[in-house]
């Protein structure tokens, strides 16, 4: 789960970490109200979405030469005339793809005079099953473009979770950045806050870009952006009431109703498949046939019927949907509960499109004889290659190139 630039400010700063003052605003009045809060002489109007790249980015209503998602005003009718312009717009980033986000919120701080920028970030290490701490001299910049250009500039640690964070992990951090004196105190102080943050908020990332240095000598978080797994979601019932439906799309939120892991991609082929490596081996021999999937869909080891139901009118609910593949290998998941579900949701919404199914394990037989007793024009597969070849054959039949 992610969550808004200004919710995880006002995260972290209960850890004590530094932020600049801010409000969020969700109207323009609210925006102006917020500048009158703030001392001034300087603002800064940020778009609120799901996505970065926000300065660099472009409203797609608005001319070419109009100003990105994050704005500086001089005063607070500036701040209002950026309000009116970005609230209720289509901001469109290197991140949110053409169709871009609608900006619903708006985050108001006070301006800073800034002496230097650093990228800092926390994050867990998939290989070492550590917390991961990398920081850069180059921040403000895309961290991707510096680590493919010059990544010496990047600097790695992990934390080993049997000793926790230690003070030497700080003063790494403060050489990598440069600093010395009192701002790699500062950096020394400011680790073990983000670190705490990490861990107490079960978080999965923490990004800090820019971390910046400001004319008077203080570290200050400018930017953030937090997520967090979600797996311990139950355990923190306050940051579940920070979620945004309005950023995330509405399939994946039907997805999550019935505990279904579903990702909306560009293909056309919808794929359902039960576990995560099966899922990608899936997805991974549909490309290699020459087609792209339309979503990953993981049903779990354990679905019921009714689950199984929600999955498939989930991907067909994808106009973008040309045909479909399921891939089921039964374990703890039987092959008959698998294909009563699809048998109920393909009568329930009227299947128009290819339907290939591979079915192996528990029950198969079973699973087969109940697709073939249905009448539903449901093609069957013999492994995941026929499979993957009958779904991209009939697709490319159906939609010509």
């Amino acid at each position: 789960m992610n969550i808004h630039e200004y919710q995880a400010k006002e995260l972290l700063a209960k850890f004590g970490v530094p932020v600049p003052a801010g409000y969020a605003a969700m109207s323009v009045d609210e925006a102006v109200d917020a500048a009158k809060k703030l001392p001034g002489p300087l603002w800064v109007v940020k778009a609120q979405i799901h996505a970065g790249g926000r300065g660099k980015g472009k409203f797609s209503e608005l001319g070419p030469d109009a100003k990105g998602g994050v704005r500086l005003a001089k005063s607070v009718e500036e701040v209002r005339a950026n309000a009116e312009e970005m609230l209720g717009k289509t901001l469109v980033t290197i991140q949110t793809g053409a169709q871009g986000k609608q900006v619903q919120r708006l985050y108001i701080t006070d301006g800073v005079d800034i002496a230097k920028e650093f990228y800092l970030a926390l994050l867990v290490d998939r290989e070492t099953g550590r917390i991961a701490i990398v920081a850069s001299t180059e921040g403000g910049m895309d961290i991707e473009k510096v680590a493919h250009d010059t990544p010496e500039k990047i600097e790695t640690l992990t934390v080993d979770p049997a000793t926790g964070l230690m003070p030497h992990h700080g003063r790494a951090v403060a050489a990598a950045l440069g600093l010395s004196g009192d701002l790699a105190k500062q950096a020394g102080k400011l680790l073990p806050q983000l670190y705490n943050a990490f861990i107490g908020t079960d978080a999965s990332q923490i990004e800090i870009n820019p971390l910046a240095v400001t004319e008077d000598g203080k570290l200050l978080v400018l930017d953030a952006k937090v997520g967090f797994d979600n797996n311990a979601e139950f355990r923190h019932p306050d940051i579940q009431e920070l979620r945004d439906l309005t950023e995330e799309d509405p399939m994946e939120i039907e997805a999550s109703k019935y505990d279904l892991a579903y990702i909306k991609l560009d293909g056309n082929i919808g794929c359902m498949v039960n576990g995560a490596g099966l899922a990608m081996a899936t997805m991974d021999i549909i490309k290699l046939n020459g087609a792209f999937p339309a979503n990953f869909l993981d049903v779990g080891g354990g679905a019921s019927k009714e689950k199984v139901t929600a999955a498939f009118k989930i991907i067909l609910s994808d106009p973008a949907v040309k045909g479909i593949l399921v891939n089921i290998f039964g374990g703890i998941m039987r092959c008959d509960i698998i294909a009563e579900g699809i048998v109920e949701a393909a009568r329930e919404v009227d299947l128009k499109v290819p339907l290939v199914v591979r079915l192996e394990g528990t029950n198969v037989q079973q699973g087969k004889d109940i697709l073939a007793m249905s009448g539903l024009p449901i093609i069957a597969a013999n492994d995941l290659g026929d499979a993957a070849r009958k779904i991209v054959a009939e697709v490319n039949q159906a939609v010509p190139a």
